[in-house]
């Protein structure tokens, strides 16, 4: 039995925890805010709003089940999920809605009426991305990134040409689609990959299958619910939580960590894991000859964006508005280049709408309703309230058009969130929201590693890390850090017995 200490309660931290400490270690997760969660913590008011501070879409409802049923337990027996309908809308020019369906038939209808063939089409487009889905989560996914070896799996070269690596997401999609309105909806998973479908594999359609086959859920009570679940299953197995710790520096001796600082006091262990910002743990807990990567490694990385975000209690209701509302009724390569080529706030930005109080009436008191407004935008960018402001009323302009009523004078609670907040609360480098963007250069083993080349016990979970940005991905990346260290663990184990 080990003594392992994890950095950061994020879903990569509390998905080590309790694999690790499933498998009889002594774990320790020191967070250095409030609560757990890290970018999915809550923001509970005291005038009755629950808000969901950063993942709102419940996509790949099998690697949640999945890992619950690697404890013992399924969903269900901590939450309650339910399968959205509509999933989403889309909002066009002129106000023209999209409204996509849980069904996957009448989703066929709604491509026919918009292309005429489309619906034959969306099927053969929908075959592949299963067979890339079902692939990329068994086997690519799932590799822990150290050796390109991991690529002799007999499955993944059997289907290699399958997975089209190396075609662009957006020439995938234009070879099924030709009107806007559907490569737009086709388009917008990669969203949140982090980067343009032009510099995104065509690997990654498998998020539609994702998002439009297995269908757009959501957990009763919001995401705070799988995260309060995620600790208890580490409690139950013996995992102790510290908040407000901020780790402060990683003891290493003769290239082995033997203790974390924190708080001012150094506590001995036998391993550990950063599940905290990659960059932030290498350049600021780690001395200079130890990191795995200079600081100038980073400045070339492309990331994925930061974002403005919104959470807004209304004191009435809005009739005429969706779970999930996508703006799309500005031109999204504008605000791309915006984001990638060209940094700067957009000129005209697309963002998106959250109302979890029409699926949910816990998350906002009784007549009222909870908004959650989110704008992407490039990493690294000034940040002040007038400009927080600024873009709030351009956001808040188009939906009061889009839903017909007045939503501002009815707000109760406001409060922004923004590049400065993700670097004070996440040590996000240069305030990003989701990691490393997708790109066909920053995939699986191109990816930081997972391990220390020069500290054999120091290993790194979450978004910046394989397998990559989002909910699934980081509850993987737990698991893949925890089975690393537990390889590692019993192999010394074993020695010392020889």
């Amino acid at each position: 039995m080990a003594n392992i200490a994890i950095i950061g309660a994020g879903f990569s931290g509390l998905s080590a925890a309790a694999y690790l400490s499933a498998a009889g270690h002594e774990v320790d997760v020191f967070e250095k805010n409030d609560s757990p969660g890290g970018r999915a913590r809550q923001l509970k008011t005291d005038n009755g709003y629950i808000f969901d501070m950063g993942p709102s879409w419940y996509w790949m409802p099998d690697i949640f089940e999945n890992f619950f049923q690697d404890f013992g337990f399924t969903v269900s027996d901590f939450y309650t999920v339910r399968l959205l309908d509509p999933a989403f809308d889309i909002v066009f020019e002129k106000k023209e809605l999209m409204r996509i369906p849980k069904n996957y038939e009448a989703l066929g209808r709604l491509f026919e009426s918009i292309e005429k063939g489309s619906s034959k089409k969306l099927d053969r487009f929908m075959e592949e991305a299963k067979i890339k889905y079902e692939i990329g989560m068994q086997a690519l996914v799932n590799m822990p990134g150290i050796s390109l070896t991991e690529f002799a799996n007999r499955k993944l070269l059997q289907n290699a040409y399958r997975l089209q690596i190396f075609t662009s997401f957006s020439s995938h999609i234009r070879r099924y689609f030709s009107h806007p309105k559907l490569i737009a909806l086709m388009e917008f998973p990669v969203l949140f990959l982090g980067a343009t479908p032009q510099n995104t594999p065509a690997l990654y359609s498998l998020m539609n299958y994702a998002g439009l086959k297995l269908g757009t859920w959501y957990p009763q009570g919001g995401f705070g619910k799988v995260i309060q679940s995620i600790v208890k299953i580490a409690s139950i197995h013996g995992a102790k939580f510290h908040f407000n710790s901020p780790a402060e520096k990683i003891i290493v001796h003769n290239n082995i960590a033997t203790g974390l600082q924190v708080n001012g006091r150094t506590i001995a262990y036998d391993a550990i894991v950063a599940a905290a910002d990659y960059q932030y743990v290498e350049n600021i807990l780690l001395p200079a000859s130890l990191k795995n990567y200079k600081s100038d490694y980073w400045e070339k990385k492309t990331f994925a964006p930061s974002c403005l975000i919104y959470f807004i209690g209304i004191k009435k209701t809005i009739n005429n508005l969706s779970h999930h509302t996508l703006f799309f009724d500005e031109d999204l390569a504008t605000h791309s280049n915006e984001i990638y080529k060209s940094p700067m706030w957009p000129t005209r930005p697309l963002f998106y709408v959250c109302c979890p109080s029409r699926s949910d009436l816990t998350v906002a008191p009784a007549g009222h309703e909870n908004l959650f407004l989110l704008m992407p935008l490039a990493s690294g960018l000034e940040d002040n309230e007038l400009l927080r402001e600024r873009y709030f009323h351009i956001m808040m302009q188009r939906l009061e058009k889009q839903v017909g009523t007045d939503i501002i004078s009815s707000i109760d609670f406001k409060k922004s969130y923004c590049v400065q907040d993700f670097k004070d609360d996440y040590h996000s480098y240069k305030g990003n929201a989701y990691g490393l963007a997708n790109t066909l250069l920053q995939t699986a083993v191109l990816k930081p590693k997972i391990r220390n080349k020069k500290i054999a016990n120091l290993f790194y979970a979450g978004q910046l890390t394989v397998p990559g940005p989002g909910v699934p991905p980081s509850l993987i990346s737990g698991k893949i850090v925890a089975n690393q260290l537990i390889k590692q663990l019993n192999k010394k184990k074993h020695e010392v017995i020889i």
